[in-house]
């Protein structure tokens, strides 16, 4: 019998969800930063997150479970 061990991040998709949630009221990237993805961060600040059209998807990445941390783990429920 074979144990499978499955990774995940120790960060939360709720906070994360929220965190995007901000990006709709102009602050675009504060997921990104609270999951330490520093770079697409600054980008998204700078561009208002592609005009709020990253803000949409990046929610529904989240929310599906597609997002990852900076380490390529997924986010824990």
């Amino acid at each position: 019998m074979a144990n499978y061990t499955t990774i995940t991040s120790d960060k939360n998709k709720k906070t994360a969800m929220l965190l995007c949630c901000i990006g709709f009221v102009g602050i675009g990237g504060i997921h990104d930063f609270y999951l330490g993805n520093y770079g697409k961060g600054i980008i998204k600040l700078c561009t208002i997150n592609w005009f709020m059209l990253g803000t949409i998807l990046d929610l529904i990445k989240i929310a599906s479970g597609g997002y990852k941390d900076n380490s390529g783990a997924p986010l824990r429920q």
